[in-house]
């Protein structure tokens, strides 16, 4: 068998005994930059297992998820005692499983609804539907919880994906990974016939006695294929995120694809092209072909913009186009990083290919995470405890 180098089980969360210990941190373990780059890391708390930042329309807080099944949420810059939800007998937790991000639609301000994704007790995806309590905008009610869809992921703990996000049309988008183990041997990224290896797009709202409905405009429908499938061939899709900077008026999607033996890569497109497109899983690991692919290999695929070996890193965590004006050596570059070594770097999205890939001398160690706040302000989390905001540093 191949060597089962599941390069985001170094995801696996790998520090995750530790993390529950909840032990003492040292910043200058967990994170370092000297602002070469005009901008440094600003500790905002330290939470239990961070894996997500997210903020909500009509809220002035920031929303940390807790890899084991909390969400806690910071307001006027103190974490709040209780959490803001919690779940954590619904998750299995654990490696690279728990709860891995929720999404909040443009309505969540009057309609008090966003959604979780996590890897249920019995080891599938799960993406559930929760309210804000009426009299506490500080809670979310777990007693509203509603089970929109669920994707089964059997055999393997591992390539659970995990991004959710509202996109163009108030639809909300998921990354589920490829089911995990070695190779895709199943060859589920590039079959139609399972929600596995694809980026998702539905409309998450109960209509009609249907938990879920899915846009007429995706792929599939009307052909062979699960209706809910954007794009296929995708391997863990951990983290992904939509670019409604760099032209306005035709959003773009970039995706950061954790890779198998030797690549890491970052796809960048249209959310237009990306409607039908195919990332290359399991016959093409980054430019490369994949030794263990199943053929026959597509026609065509959609290559990424950057790919970057082993020895540069391990896994890819993909992160934002910077919208922050204060970052402004980094606003409109694409800003991401590795798992493995833990540095922060950035380019300059383009179609096709990514232009002047650089470091910005940050550093966040155990990185799992980007987030977006408020305004644009980008963040980082840390396995070990800590989150950090990006801010304007010395040059």
């Amino acid at each position: 068998m191949r060597r089962a180098r599941t390069t985001a089980a170094c995801l696996a969360f790998a520090g995750a005994v530790l993390l529950v210990a909840g032990g003492r941190w040292d910043p200058s373990a967990v994170a370092a930059g000297n602002g070469k780059g005009g901008a440094t890391l600003k500790s905002i708390g330290r939470f239990r297992s961070p894996v997500y930042v997210d903020s909500a329309p009509g809220s002035r807080g920031l929303f940390v998820v807790e890899q084991a099944g909390r969400v806690r949420l910071v307001l006027r810059g103190r974490r709040l005692g209780r959490p803001f939800l919690d779940i954590r007998r619904l998750v299995r937790f654990g490696g690279e499983q728990g709860l891995l991000s929720i999404a909040f639609p443009p309505d969540y301000g009057s309609s008090g609804r966003f959604y979780a994704y996590f890897v249920n007790n019995e080891g599938s995806i799960e993406i559930d539907e929760f309210r804000r309590s009426a009299g506490n905008p500080n809670r979310a009610k777990r007693k509203t919880r509603r089970v929109v869809i669920t994707i089964p992921h059997p055999d393997e703990s591992n390539h659970n994906g995990g991004q959710l996000q509202f996109g163009p049309g108030g639809y909300l988008f998921a990354g589920a990974g490829d089911g995990g183990g070695a190779g895709d041997a199943d060859n589920s990224a590039q079959r139609t016939d399972n929600l596995l290896g694809k980026l998702i797009r539905i409309d998450p709202r109960e209509s009609g006695g249907r938990p879920y409905t899915v846009p007429a405009s995706n792929p599939f429908v009307g052909d062979p294929g699960r209706d809910e499938i954007y794009s296929i061939g995708l391997r863990n899709p951990f983290r992904f995120s939509f670019d409604l900077t760099t032209k306005p008026s035709r959003p773009r999607i970039a995706i950061g694809d954790v890779g198998q033996d030797a690549f890491e890569e970052v796809d960048y497109e249209t959310v237009a092209a990306a409607r039908g497109a195919n990332f290359g899983w399991n016959d093409f690991e980054g430019f490369s072909h994949y030794d263990g692919a199943i053929p026959p290999a597509p026609s065509r695929h959609d290559q990424p913009v950057l790919a970057y070996p082993h020895s540069r890193g391990c896994t890819v965590i993909g992160g934002y186009v910077v919208a922050d004006r204060s970052l402004k050596s980094l606003r409109g570059r694409y800003l991401y990083g590795d798992y493995c070594t833990g540095k922060l770097r950035s380019f300059v999205p383009a179609l096709g290919r990514a232009k002047h890939d650089r470091g910005t001398g940050l550093r966040v160690g155990s990185l799992s995470s980007f987030g977006e706040g408020r305004g644009g302000a980008l963040y980082a989390t840390s396995l070990s405890g800590p989150v950090f905001r990006v801010v304007p540093g010395k040059r």
